[in-house]
């Protein structure tokens, strides 16, 4: 078999399509893998250039590769897509990756560490925190005008606010409390 220069792999849940050219460009290797045994394949490979579409798992398949002593790439999908020659499907996508990453003005993203991906994980669950606290906000607001009660935007002000309302003795639900089987009735 002829030496591998540039690799496609298209990656998966389980079962990974491999797409290897030679220095020609001639299609040399084309294999699905096991996610258990992709390591094991490259690991018998010689050094090449590897492209992978970015995904959830491409930054730690990358950082694994790269300590094989591979020049991995990563790509974002719809920078692969034009490269795909017929239907989507994994064998067909492994092609279109491995042709896409010999292209000489392709743009690529940078393997991140695993540092800058839990800053990034960090980063995101906080923006996650805001945005369901903000809708939460935003619902608690507008049940609240359904018993006139209005309260201003912003979460600054918004739990003292809050607090105030529900404590106040007028307040509708409060009623609920000595409504017989309430609990019973009125969550079911």
């Amino acid at each position: 078999m002829k030496e591998i220069k540039i690799l496609g792999i298209d990656l998966a849940k389980n079962i990974f399509q491999l797409h290897g050219v030679d220095a020609a460009g001639k299609p040399v290797l084309r294999k699905a893998v096991s996610r258990r045994k992709l390591m094991e394949a490259l690991v018998n490979l010689p050094p090449c250039l590897i492209g992978m579409e970015a995904c959830g798992c491409a930054h730690n398949w990358a950082r694994e590769m790269i300590k094989l002593g591979h020049d991995v790439r990563i790509m974002a999908p719809h920078f692969v897509a034009p490269y795909r020659k017929s239907g989507k499907n994994d064998l067909n996508n492994a092609e279109a990756i491995c042709e896409a990453v010999s292209r000489p003005h392709m743009r690529f993203v940078a393997v991140k560490t695993e540092a800058q991906q839990s800053a990034l994980m960090v980063h995101r669950v906080r923006a996650s925190i805001n945005t369901e606290r903000t809708a939460l906000i935003n619902q608690i607001r507008g049940l609240l005008q359904e018993f006139g009660i209005i309260l201003a935007k912003g979460a600054s002000t918004f739990s003292k606010r809050f607090l105030e309302v529900v404590e106040a003795e007028n307040f509708p639900w409060m009623q609920w409390r000595s409504w017989p089987n309430c609990a019973d009735t009125c969550w079911h």
